[in-house]
């Protein structure tokens, strides 16, 4: 790699912020914010100057390795290879196709090689048990999406560079940089917000830092948002609030919402939710009356016992007050690379509930089941069981409830192999780890985050250092395993045709795929003086076909599209490549009824699966107050994310914050002093953490960080391991799940806490 300046779109979260990585004798010296970039314009998160700690890490694994008796041992790829695909084939030809279990993490969502290379491999492998982080995370979101709009994955997102009011309910862009709202820079978007008049709300069991700079802030009762959201759908009918705007003749189902929220009185709901009746109806009150204004929820309201309903509560509000849809409220991405039209051209809007686990019977979503089931379908003996594992990009025994009960279904597996570069707590436990190369070493376009930006942007950042002959990226090790297993399958050989076809794949790679898609998408060809000619002709072929006939998919597709005739042209690779900090498509802009998906093309604000878990939300409101013990909730920082990224040093320095937050009254009542140890217990399983005492706590309510416990012995991550916390996902129980969607229940769980005395031990790994 020369030496000089070179921008990038860092990885490392969701923010997707411009950087400029400063190379002096082949050596990172400096990475900032890269000013140019029009999407974070010089914001720079913490986790950006980890890029260098990940790519000079001595941990970090170039080549891949097997475990023997004496330790692991380096072995050659075309060894590892061959050995995988082998065992894999093994494994089905002897038990069966879902005898192989998938995992596949959250970095998989930063990277387009993996993303387009998965699906290849998914094919490959064939099985039914294919597991991920959607579930422990956003699956209420996508199930709403595709309930009320016919795509999984069209969110809407807010416009906070126009909103005047942002209400946030479970959620902490201060740390997160937003998660299903890419926002870079949140904290300069909100003085600028603050700056023209506007507000922000938080409502959080935690005065989180997103929580500590808004102007109102009201403590919730974890668990209980779906009852809070709830009465603000009630009080708008009530107070006849409802004005859809853009959306009213787009809408079905109003009088189901009207009558599904008649029990739900801010009155009636108050104690449950800790926020009282008057406050409830001023909330939504502000949400209506503020013409620029915008609903947000987050992990917070997903990841509960009732997450599905609260998500779908929250979008509904957003539609009943006329915030979809326009400038300032929640509006829906055009991303030049449109993976959402390209899915339902194919019919690929998503599908949920088409088959169910073996073990708990939980609902599918998008062919993956929930993840709080991995341990049950591995452990469960009976045709099906899983005996062969797959990770890819995760590390679930951090991030899944109950860790310990999936750590022991993981160590009784046939055969494991990790495409991985670290030796961490779920990998220790594979045959064979497959090490891809690290993300300084491979080129980026991050498809998935630019359909959730508040800003239309495209970037594309080449390799900046050549990872040498001997490595392999993700794609490459994907697509080798998925030929491998083809080949088997078929006996050893393949015809012609798809023989030449998987290496013509494999010589490209992934990126002339991305400028394919850049050039025929919306900001694609420019027709220049024909464009007069031909865009009539477009539309007047697409209004003859039938709506679903595959021409008319392709024509909405194309730049060609008539709605499309106002964006930016001459989009592709090679420009991008001219502009490396990226280029500007505007600013988000109304695009209904185009985008919606829904075959009668209409937004469904009553879909009959949640009108059904009305009635449990009813029952809970009657049933008795729930007494002892303390709700748990998780939180994140801005120095992590998830389960990984804590072997780099400058992330891990300073203070600890693998703490037990607790309020000063409920410290006071336990015994429990700053500093000192406190134990946290469900039933069997319990963590020893330090105790930090906060009046930011809501009374009642305990906190633990997501993603620690670098504890587990047969690691490889000294730096992680010198700050191992302890994993809020071994109190969590894999038996508590949102019956709708099957997501697992990481917020509100009741646990106990006392003081830690010396002669008690940690549950051994």
């Amino acid at each position: 790699m020369q030496n000089g300046t070179h921008y990038r779109t860092c990885h490392l979260c969701e923010a997707m912020c411009g950087i400029a990585v400063e190379v002096k004798g082949g050596s990172i010296a400096s990475i900032r914010g890269d000013d140019k970039d029009p999407l974070s314009r010089g914001h720079i998160c913490p986790k950006a100057v980890a890029l260098q700690d990940l790519h000079e890490d001595p941990e970090r694994l170039r080549k891949p390795v097997r475990k023997t008796p004496t330790g692991w041992q380096e072995i050659e790829w075309d060894e590892a290879f061959r050995t995988v695909a082998e065992k894999l084939h093994s494994t089905r030809s002897t038990h069966g196709r879902n005898s192989i279990g998938v995992y596949l993490g959250n970095p998989n969502v930063h990277n387009h090689g993996s993303l387009i290379a998965t699906m290849p491999f998914l094919r490959a492998v064939g099985t039914q048990n294919r597991f991920s982080a959607t579930s422990n995370d956003q699956l209420p979101h996508m199930l709403a999406s595709l309930e009320m709009f016919g795509h999984q994955v069209l969110f809407p997102i807010p416009d906070i560079d126009n909103t005047d009011l942002f209400i946030c309910i479970g959620g902490n862009p201060m740390a997160s940089n937003g998660s299903l709202m890419t926002v870079p820079d949140f904290r300069g978007r909100l003085k600028a917000l603050k700056q023209r008049g506007g507000k922000m709300i938080v409502v959080d069991p935690r005065r989180t830092e997103t929580a500590k700079l808004a102007e109102e802030f009201h403590f919730v009762r974890p668990g209980t948002d779906a009852f809070l959201l709830m009465a603000m759908v009630n009080t708008l009918f009530t107070d006849e609030l409802v004005h859809p705007g853009p959306a009213k003749d787009l809408i079905k189902d109003l009088d189901l919402l009207r009558l599904a929220s008649l029990p739900f009185t801010p009155e009636a709901v108050a104690k449950r939710t800790g926020i009282s009746a008057e406050t409830t109806r001023d909330l939504a009150h502000q949400l209506a009356n503020t013409p620029k204004a915008a609903l947000y929820t987050r992990m917070g309201t997903s990841t509960q016992t009732f997450g599905s309903i609260a998500t779908w509560l929250a979008y509904c509000l957003n539609i009943l007050t006329g915030k979809l849809d326009t400038v300032g409220g929640v509006m829906f991405t055009q991303p030049a690379i449109d993976l959402i039209a390209l899915g339902a051209m194919s019919g690929q809007q998503g599908h949920f509930g088409k088959r169910h686990s073996r073990v708990k019977g939980l609902p599918e979503f998008a062919g993956e089941y929930p993840s709080s089931t991995m341990a049950d379908e591995i452990l469960t003996p009976g045709e099906g069981q899983v005996r062969a594992f797959v990770t890819v990009a995760g590390n679930p025994v951090l991030s899944s409830p109950n860790g310990r009960r999936l750590d022991e279904a993981l160590s009784g597996l046939d055969f494991m192999v990790s495409v991985d570069y670290y030796i961490n707590e779920t990998t220790r436990h594979a045959d064979i780890i497959l090490p891809p190369t690290a993300a300084l070493e491979r080129s980026h376009y991050d498809i998935i985050f630019n359909m959730l930006a508040v800003r239309n942007v495209s970037k594309y950042s080449e390799a900046l250092f050549d990872a040498g002959p001997d490595s392999r990226h993700d794609w490459q090790i994907l697509l080798e395993l998925a030929h491998r297993l083809e080949k088997l399958r078929k006996g050893g050989t393949l015809p012609i045709r798809s023989e030449l076809g998987w290496r013509a794949f494999r010589q490209a790679g992934p990126d002339p795929i991305i400028d394919l898609l850049l050039r025929t998408g919306p900001y694609g060809a420019d027709t220049g003086r024909v464009r007069g000619m031909v865009e009539p002709a477009t539309g007047m072929i697409m209004s003859l076909l039938p709506k679903h006939h595959p021409l008319r998919g392709l024509a909405k597709l194309s730049s060609l599209n008539p709605q499309w005739q106002e964006l930016p042209k001459g989009l592709s690779l090679k420009r991008l490549k001219e502009h490396p900090s990226g280029i500007d498509l505007g600013a988000l802009r109304p695009a209904l009824p185009n985008r919606l998906f829904t075959r009668d093309g209409k937004i469904h604000l009553a879909p009959r699966r949640y009108l059904e878990d009305v009635e449990r939300l009813h029952r809970q409101l009657s049933a008795p107050e729930p007494s002892g013990g303390l709700l748990l909730i998780g939180r994140r920082h801005a120095r992590s994310n998830n389960s990984w990224m804590h072997n780099c040093r400058r992330l891990v320095k300073g203070k600890d914050r693998c703490t037990l937050l607790i309020h000063t009254h409920d410290a006071n009542r336990l015994g429990l002093q700053a500093g000192s140890k406190a134990q946290i217990s469900v039933a069997d399983r319990q963590v020893i953490l330090s105790v930090e005492i906060t009046e930011d706590m809501m009374p009642g309510v305990v906190s633990i960080p997501h993603g620690w416990g670098h504890d587990r012995d047969g690691t490889r991550q000294s730096t992680a391991s010198a700050h191992a916390g302890a994993s809020i996902n071994d109190l969590l129980s894999d038996q508590d799940t949102d019956p709708v969607a099957g997501t697992s229940v990481l917020n509100g769980q009741p646990v106990t806490v006392k003081v830690w005395q010396p002669e008690q031990q940690r549950i051994p790994a």
